[in-house]
């Protein structure tokens, strides 16, 4: 079973690597033998990350990336390509957010949040995409959405819509990519322990909302790691359009 769900020597670049799940991302992916090339804007978190994961002797690089403007995205798989070889695994994990009532967001504000959690997801695949077909070898391609892409709330007319749209996206790819031998699968996190979800969970609302769950907690980012794992390995071989929903029950609550 450890051999099955091993991820040893596979290039993984991860999107988003700078910060939250993105750095857990790293951390457990390199902890298990994985070559892991980390993307986000942020280079100068990545580079103290970096450090970190090669005192244990992982096998990293930071590279800058900006998901939502395509030729960084591009000029980016390129130096992973050249420092690691073709990527096997891309976790598309960029993401950000925004909240507001729907008739007083800015066309600005609506473009930005599409721009990183869908845009950058298509720049992102397509670029992998590319990787793995020129390499003859295939790979696995994990989106990371949302439970919003099922749900909605009000103020997050964005962030529901860029999730739903990630969603789709997975299911086309894998139809597209499936004779490839690429897999194109994604992960939608319920409520989990972030940057970007620490105040909203600690608010009067988010106590409710973590009340209100099956299991009445919020996640912990090892939460995700089953099935971080699991497609990231051969485990998942006969798996591509799938969304694994990771949320402690959140969507079943009832009516």
């Amino acid at each position: 079973m450890r051999d099955l769900f091993s991820v040893t020597d596979k290039h993984i670049l991860i999107t988003g690597a700078s910060s939250g799940l993105g750095e857990h991302f790293a951390r457990t992916l390199s902890e298990r033998g994985a070559r892991v090339s980390l993307a986000a804007r942020r280079i100068e978190r990545l580079q103290n990350l970096v450090e970190d994961i090669r005192t244990t002797n992982g096998k990293t690089q930071a590279i800058s990336m900006d998901v939502s403007v395509s030729k960084s995205v591009a000029a980016g798989f390129d130096e992973a390509k050249n420092h690691f070889g073709a990527v096997d695994v891309a976790i598309n994990n960029a993401g950000t957010a925004g909240r507001g009532p729907s008739v007083e967001v800015p066309a600005e504000e609506w473009l930005r949040i599409i721009d990183v959690n869908l845009n950058g997801a298509w720049y992102v695949a397509q670029q992998a995409g590319k990787q793995m077909i020129e390499s003859g070898n295939g790979g696995s391609i994990i989106n990371v959405a949302s439970i919003m892409a099922y749900r909605q709330k009000e103020g997050l007319a964005a962030y529901c819509s860029s999730k739903a749209g990630v969603n789709h996206l997975t299911h086309v790819l894998a139809l597209e990519w499936a004779t490839h031998n690429i897999r194109v699968n994604a992960i939608a996190p319920g409520y989990i322990h972030s940057e970007m979800t620490d105040a909203v969970l600690a608010s009067e609302s988010g106590k409710e909302m973590i009340a209100n769950t099956p299991q009445q907690r919020a996640g912990n980012p090892e939460d995700l790691d089953g099935a971080l794992l699991l497609l990231c390995s051969d485990a998942s071989s006969f798996m591509t359009g799938s969304t694994i929903t990771v949320d402690g029950g959140h969507l079943q609550t009832s009516l």
